[in-house]
């Protein structure tokens, strides 16, 4: 299953993300802790977008592509602002009391994998989650 969403990075159309997110993810073998994770990684990346990529503005495009298979969950989110300096990017620890900072450790958290690439114009960050496997006596008894 593939999805792909596109906006502008506008706080209200964050909103508008999380739900889109919400609704793929239910399709996925995900539990509602680990979805409401990957929610919270998502829009910490777009909200890092918001603030190094593109300086605070928000009016410019991000793109996000979710793709799963049974084994697999791929979120790809694309921005076309200031390309990122791969050597920066790093949470902090957690006895570092201060506000901001953990973005990437939440996502490095949510997901299995996280790698940038930098583009001639911006970054495609790919976040990718290895998915529970559901033995086929709980899969009859899953909600649709």
């Amino acid at each position: 299953m593939n999805r792909c969403l596109e906006f502008k990075s506008d706080t209200g159309l964050l909103a508008d993300m999380r739900h889109e997110v919400r609704e793929f993810l239910a399709t996925t073998t995900l539990d509602e802790m680990q979805a409401e994770l990957i929610v919270l990684a998502l829009d910490e990346a777009c909200t890092n977008i918001i603030r190094h990529a593109y300086d605070g503005r928000r009016d410019c495009p991000i793109q996000i592509t979710l793709d799963s298979d049974p084994e697999q969950l791929r979120c790809m989110i694309r921005d076309y602002g200031k390309c990122c300096d791969l050597k920066k990017i790093q949470g902090r620890e957690l006895d570092d009391f201060r506000p901001g900072g953990l973005g990437v450790r939440i996502m490095k958290t949510a997901f299995d994998e996280v790698n940038y690439q930098p583009c001639d114009k911006g970054t495609e960050l790919v976040m990718v989650k290895n998915l529970p496997q559901i033995s086929p006596s709980k899969a009859s008894t899953r909600k649709e």
